[in-house]
């Protein structure tokens, strides 16, 4: 009996790069069919695109009922479009790559085979080299994992990218966490399950760019570090601390300087220095708790986490306005 393998592509303007990767997920789609008896489903998942990516997913879908797709009524950003994919798969297994090829699809195979032969839950993927990153981005990136790792009780792999096969088991455990504000690789280590890592070279985009600046990059750590962390709010408390001794030793100080030299007035310039050094740390430890109070609003407000506009699965066709 044929099992369903279902693969999940979220896209965020990538009319370039998607004829090739038609192309290839055919390629290896009929390789797994032939060798596994594994069906496949593409599920694309059109992030709110303002080129003609959507136009492509409409063609894509009526040449072959393998292909299927969901378009967003806007931009709700990459972890909404791997949420989507997740809830609407259908799959015995589920994969999720990119469609700029960064993820080579081939790799398909040998990742169901070790979930089949060697009893993993999970199959994950992450780049060895960085070739072709800007190197800052590079040492941010590094840093980030290394902190994580440190800070957070999740299992965070240097390099790791999305590119993952998992069990329908491990999928519906994902699923389970309805937070609104998500961030996926730290998700996938905090529900656990057995993971094989397979390392491969840094591959190009083979068309197009890249939508992921330095600045969004950076703001994506942070909510991965709220997300999972309370470490800043104990930096902000430990801080806090550290001040409240280091006045009272400074009142000590200039008691004893009083009544050994008389008025120490002479002290204003420091004085200064240290008023504006305790509101500036203020200030950011009130940011600290500014962010998790956010979350925390965001969470209560209970929006959902995307909103479909057009879901075709050829099984069902359906209009959400």
């Amino acid at each position: 009996m044929s099992q369903l393998l279902s693969v999940i592509v979220p896209c965020y303007n990538e009319e370039e790069s998607l004829p090739f990767f038609y192309q290839r997920i055919q390629q290896v789609a009929a390789k797994l069919k032939e060798k596994h008896q594994l069906e496949m489903e593409c599920l694309f998942v059109d992030d709110g695109s303002k080129d003609k990516t959507l136009t492509l997913l409409r063609q894509y879908s009526q040449e072959n009922p393998m292909m299927k797709y969901i378009s967003f009524s806007r931009n709700f950003g990459k972890e909404a479009a791997i949420y989507a994919g997740l809830e609407h798969s259908q799959g015995d297994y589920v994969a999720m790559l990119d469609a700029d090829l960064q993820d080579p699809p081939e790799l398909l195979d040998e990742m169901y085979e070790a979930i089949v032969n060697e009893g993993y839950d999970c199959v994950a993927t992450r780049r060895v080299t960085r070739k072709g990153e800007p190197p800052i981005r590079s040492f941010f990136a590094r840093l980030f994992y290394r902190l994580m790792n440190k800070i957070s009780q999740v299992d965070m792999v240097d390099g790791a990218r999305d590119y993952r096969l998992m069990t329908r088991q491990m999928v519906d455990s994902i699923l389970s966490l309805k937070e609104y504000s998500r961030f996926s690789k730290g998700i996938f280590g905090w529900v656990g399950y057995q993971t094989k890592w397979l390392e491969y070279e840094n591959v190009e985009r083979v068309a197009g760019e890249t939508k992921w600046s330095f600045w969004k990059l950076f703001k994506y750590s942070i909510d991965g570090i709220v997300a999972f962390s309370t470490f800043p709010l104990d930096i902000a408390a430990f801080i806090g601390v550290l001040l409240c001794l280091a006045a009272f030793v400074f009142v000590i100080v200039l008691f004893v300087q009083t009544l050994a030299f008389g008025n120490p007035v002479s002290g204003y310039p420091s004085t200064l220095c240290i008023i504006l050094f305790i509101g500036g740390v203020q200030l950011l430890t009130i940011g600290i708790l500014g962010k998790y109070l956010a979350k925390t609003y965001l969470e209560t407000k209970k929006r959902p986490i995307y909103i479909a506009k057009e879901v075709v699965t050829h099984e069902t066709i359906s209009k959400n306005q």
